[in-house]
């Protein structure tokens, strides 16, 4: 008898819960993205856990019709990894926001990705701490004006994306929150790359950081101000589609296209899959107004995953193994059977 997967909507990933994130949280968006990347992957609801940390993000578990893990601060990379490991049928979603993910988790982080683990890390991009009420973050830029840095951070931010690739990271895709249709896209391509896929969202937090990426949401400028990748496509962006980039020796420039131009057959096309990280990270690390914020997937490239790894080895183990269950170690050599006297 051939079993049928049962189709899903995005409704069917909805828990009863009530929703507790701020009116206007970019949040909502960004689950609404991940219920529909579900439903077109038909995940079978038994078969996903939602692990996260602590943070405003990190109340996604409650909100969702599967089965979850609301963690401790730091540590929803270990506890997903730990997860995925012990149960490699499940789909595992990490849900974290930038300081939870890159902060007190950042040990975690980078050797979640450098272990090549099979689930998908969501990272919730505000720049800031929301829930602990607006304290300077690993992502929060240069000079910014907090909660604990009044006068301005000193600190140098984490770029996510070069801190991913950095830790030998096999895929690196961003989006940002208002566009669900988009994020649809990245996240069902993050679930389908074996391995660690890492998911940057931008989005705004409109009580502590608001408008944080604006100049990226503005809409008459957003087109000239973000390229959105896909690979295999020459990396065109702009109002007109009139802007283009090239490279220019070691570095990337952005270049007007014909009339007056480069002609289109002399721009970059994108290749996702191409193993050696170095444009990779340089589209991950362009930023405006110098370059368009790169969205879209940046890197995708196969590699062998841990838990095949580690699985592998068990089995090659198992077979040579003197012993193969704990019951024949545990009776093995001398044993004693202590009867009751009567």
């Amino acid at each position: 008898m051939t079993q049928t997967i049962p189709t899903y909507t995005a409704k069917d990933y909805k828990s009863d819960q009530e929703v507790r994130w701020c009116p206007g949280c970019g949040d909502h968006a960004i689950m609404i993205a991940i219920q529909k990347a579900m439903a077109v992957l038909e995940c079978k609801k038994e078969n996903v856990a939602v692990i996260s940390g602590i943070g405003c993000s990190s109340r996604f578990p409650y909100y969702m019709n599967t089965y979850g893990f609301h963690s401790i601060h730091g540590r929803a990379a270990a506890i997903a990894s730990g997860v995925k490991t012990a149960n490699p049928h499940l789909h595992v979603w990490q849900i974290s926001g930038d300081g939870d993910a890159m902060a007190i988790g950042g040990n975690h982080f980078i050797h979640t990705i450098r272990r090549n683990i099979d689930l998908n890390m969501i990272i919730f991009n505000n720049e800031i701490y929301g829930l602990t009420k607006g304290q300077f973050s690993p992502t929060s830029p240069l000079g910014a004006v907090t909660k604990t840095s009044p006068f301005g951070t000193v600190e140098h931010p984490f770029h996510p994306g070069e801190l991913v690739i950095g830790a030998q990271g096999k895929f690196f895709a961003r989006t940002i929150d208002y566009n669900v249709k988009l994020s649809t896209e990245i996240f069902i391509e993050g679930a389908k790359h074996k391995g660690t896929s890492v998911v940057e969202v931008l989005q705004n937090c409109v009580i502590y950081n608001d408008g944080c990426h604006a100049m990226l949401n503005d809409r008459e400028e957003k087109e000239n101000r973000t390229i959105v990748l896909r690979h295999g496509e020459p990396m065109v962006f702009g109002k007109e589609k009139d802007m283009g980039i090239i490279l220019d020796g070691l570095k990337l420039r952005v270049v007007k296209l014909l009339p007056g131009g480069f002609a289109k057959e002399d721009i970059l096309v994108h290749d996702a899959h191409e193993n050696n990280p170095g444009i990779h990270t340089m589209l991950a690390n362009m930023r405006y107004p110098d370059y368009p914020v790169a969205l879209g997937v940046i890197r995708d490239v196969s590699a062998v995953t841990y838990d095949q790894t580690m699985h592998h080895q068990i089995e090659k183990v198992q077979q040579s193994a003197s012993y193969k269950t704990i019951s024949e170690l545990i009776y093995s050599g001398n044993t004693w059977e202590i009867k009751e006297e009567q």
